[in-house]
Formats: structure tokens, sequence, C-alpha cells
């Protein structure tokens, strides 16, 4: 059988120092991604007040961003396919960063539109390409783990984004381009990418076997080099089977098509109800009549919660059903989210506040493992681009929703739709969501033969 069994001799090994360098280059990547995507939710007020702009003009420019996060997320996909996970991670990472950069000259509203697209869809290239990469190079059963402890020191990229504009802003009526310089920063990541290897379990599955051997042994020698044993690794079980249909071809296949569906509405719920909440927040804040200084404040207090959320999910994903906490998290963040909304009073509006960013954090450390879970190697890049790409479409639409939502019926209102999207979601999860734990009684991940399509 000619194969470098990757998957089981990933899996059998133990996470040491060298795994955990390699995650905290994907967390310092989080971090400035997490920093360059709350840019203009932060900004958004003060440049509304300098240039004059409308609440549906901030509608249109998040829209458009959304629109190249979809586009992103099909292209990152397909790059890590095409290109290897290793090199598509490096690209995107540079693309984000050089545009955030530019951001920082733009000079009306087109050049905001344009460069926040192509700074989006960068943003969301690299965040499928590295959830992929995790999945693909730590063992099975800890993977869920250490993707939530890459969003602990990621997500901190917001509140410091937050807290950073809530500090700069105020100097001058341009000093809000300062925010963007500080999420340009993620180009500094070039200089520790030698650290990461190219992913065997993608080198295999393009044929290239000596190479994954090659890429495998590398990895044992490493974590070998640390004092750890090795346990011998499970036998193939069987030799992936190549066809000629493509992976979209594939994804098509009903074994495929109902999680391709599930997690659609997963990331369409995710991104309308988060992104609807943290893009919005501080200017309907400040249209409520907080001053913009202060609603940026209260927005930057609650967003402390993000890394606790995250820190919460490293405890409890690979011990809990990923789809069962999914479901948990969802609703309650709809609550929270709810009394947010219903509420005038700061203390509330920051508890409430910071309960949905610790909830929704969680939310999503466990969506970025459960994803590409559901995929086999051959569909994974492009069945994770594919449904995290919609969701991010989705809120294309969602922000002139919720102008419009805002327009005739009010602050609340605005609460309450995004409340229940989040219900919504959890619903969908709980019935047809697929479990996806690892057992110690059950094949980490089952390779069927190609169905014949």
């Amino acid at each position: 059988m000619n194969t470098a069994n990757s998957i089981n001799r990933i899996n059998r090994l133990p996470v040491t120092r060298y795994h955990k360098t390699m995650i905290a280059l994907i967390a310092v990547a989080y971090f400035f991604e997490f920093a360059d995507i709350n840019t203009f939710a932060a900004t958004a007020p003060e440049i509304r007040r300098v240039w004059g702009m409308s609440v549906p003009d901030i509608g249109y420019i998040t829209s458009i961003a959304f629109v190249g996060m979809f586009l992103g997320s099909l292209v990152g996909g397909w790059l890590a396919d095409r290109w290897g996970r290793k090199s598509a991670l490096l690209s995107t990472t540079v693309w984000f960063s050089v545009f955030s950069l530019l951001t920082a000259a733009a000079w009306d509203f087109t050049s905001m539109a344009v460069l926040r697209f192509l700074t989006s869809a960068g943003l969301s290239a690299m965040t499928v390409i590295a959830v992929i990469y995790v999945n693909e190079v730590f063992p099975a059963r800890l993977r869920g783990r250490y993707l939530a402890y890459a969003m602990v020191i990621g997500i901190c990229g917001t509140p410091v984004t937050t807290f950073v504009a809530s500090l700069v802003i105020p100097w001058s009526d341009s000093s809000w381009r300062l925010v963007y310089l500080w999420g340009a920063l993620g180009a500094v990541l070039v200089l520790g990418f030698k650290v990461l290897v190219e992913s065997p379990t993608w080198l295999e599955s393009k044929g290239r076997v000596a190479q994954a051997d090659s890429v495998l042994r590398r990895m044992e020698e490493r974590v070998s080099a640390s004092g750890a044993i090795l346990d011998d690794a499970a036998p193939p079980e069987e030799e992936i089977r190549r066809s000629a249909n493509t992976p979209l071809k594939t994804l098509l296949h009903k074994r495929y098509l109902a999680p391709l569906l599930v997690l659609s509405v997963l990331w369409i719920t995710q991104t309308v109800g988060f992104f609807g909440y943290s893009s919005w927040a501080p200017t309907l804040l400040a249209d409520q009549g907080f001053l913009v200084e202060k609603s940026i404040f209260y927005v930057a207090l609650t967003t402390v919660g993000a890394p606790l959320g995250s820190l919460l999910a490293a405890f409890i994903t690979d011990t809990f059903e990923r789809k069962w906490l999914l479901v948990v998290f969802g609703v309650v963040i709809g609550v929270c989210g709810l009394l947010y909304g219903l509420t005038f009073n700061p203390v509330m509006i920051v508890v409430f506040g910071f309960l949905v960013n610790m909830f929704e954090r969680g939310y999503t450390s466990f969506a970025y493992a459960y994803s590409p879970e559901l995929f086999d190697t051959r569909t994974r890049s492009l069945g994770t681009g594919i449904t995290y790409g919609i969701g991010r479409l989705s809120n294309a639409v969602g922000p002139l929703v919720i102008a419009a939502i805002y327009g005739s019926s009010g602050y609340s209102s605005v609460f309450v739709f995004i409340a229940c999207t989040w219900f919504f979601g959890a619903v969908v999860l709980a019935l047809f969501g697929r479990r996806t734990r690892v057992r110690s009684t059950e094949p980490v991940e089952p390779i069927a033969k190609e169905p014949k399509l």
C-alpha cells in the first residue's frame, strides 16, 4: 500500500514544544486578523462624523467587506488545495496586512469600500486556511483544545484594537487612520513562517507520498527530541482512491451535502448574529446619545469577555460533543444579546455585552474545530471555504437589514432580530448537526472510497 499513513502518524503524536510553537504562530496570525476585522467597526463612528456619512453608508461598506470575505473564503480554500496549506497561509496573511496598511490612506466612501473589500478577502482566506492547517497537523484528540488556545490569544486583538481606537481617535480628525496602521502589523509574521511545515495529509492526498513521509519524519524527530516517547502508529485502513471528480462535484454527493447545508446555516447565523452586534454596537450607541468616545469605550469593555470565552472553550471542547456545545452557547448568546438591546443602563450594557462576547468567542472556537471535521481531506478545503464564505456573504445583506430595522422600528428591534438568528442556528444544529467527538472505539477520520457521481 503506497501511503505515508499521515492521519494515524499525526494522531499518535504527543503535543510538545514543537506543536506549541506552531500554534503560537497561528495565534499571532489570529490576533492581527481579529485586530484588523474590527478596525472599521471601531472607527466607523468617527469616520461618519468627519466625512458626514449616514448610517446606511456604514452599512454599505460593511456589506461590501463581507462580500470580500465570501470571495476570500472560496479563493482561500482553492489556494490551500492548489498551493498547499503553508504557502496559502503565508500569502493571505501578507495580502490582508498590505491592504489594511493602504486603508489608512482612504480618502472617501469609494476608496474605503474598495480597500475594506480587499482587506476582508485576505482576512477570510487566512482564517479558512489556518483552521484547515491546525486540523491536519495536530492530533485529533487535542486539536479543538489547541485551536481554542490560539483563539484565546487571537481574540485579544479585538479588545486591544478597540482600546487603541478609543485612545487615538480623539487626538485629531485624522487620527483614526492610525488604527489601520495597527491592523497592518500582521505582516511581521512572515519572519516566523519557517517554523511551519506543510500538511502531510494534504501532500499525501495529492499523491506526494515521499514528501509527506519526509515531513512526518521531521515532525517525529522534533517531537522525539523533546524526550517524548512515540507509540506505534495504527496501520492505514485503506489507501485513498482518487477519482476524476472535482472536489466541488464530490461535495454534491449526499454524504457531504447534509453537513454542507448545516454548516452554511451555522456560519450564516454566527456571522449575522455576531457581526450584526459587534459592527453596529458603537454606531448605534452613539446614535442613542452616548458620546462617540464613550460608546467605543463601553464596547471595548465588553470585548474583554472574548478571550475568556475562548479559554472556556479550550477546557471543554475536547471533553463534550461539539455539536451540543454549539447549541447551548448559541441559545445563551441569543438571550444575552436580547437583554443587551433592552437596556440603556451603561453597567448593564457592559455586563450583557461582556457575556455576548464571551460566549460568542467560545462558540466560534467550537465552530472552527467542528467545521473541517465534517469533511475528509479531499473535500476539507473547499467544503470549509464554501460554508464559511456563505456565512460571510450573508452579512452583505445583514447590515442593510439591520439598518432598515433600525430606521423603521428602533434600537431594541435590532437586537431582537439578532437574538432570533442565534436561536434559529441552535435549532438547526440540534436537529440536523452531526456528532464529531473522537472516542477510543471510533476511527479518527474514516476513509471511504470516493462516491461515484
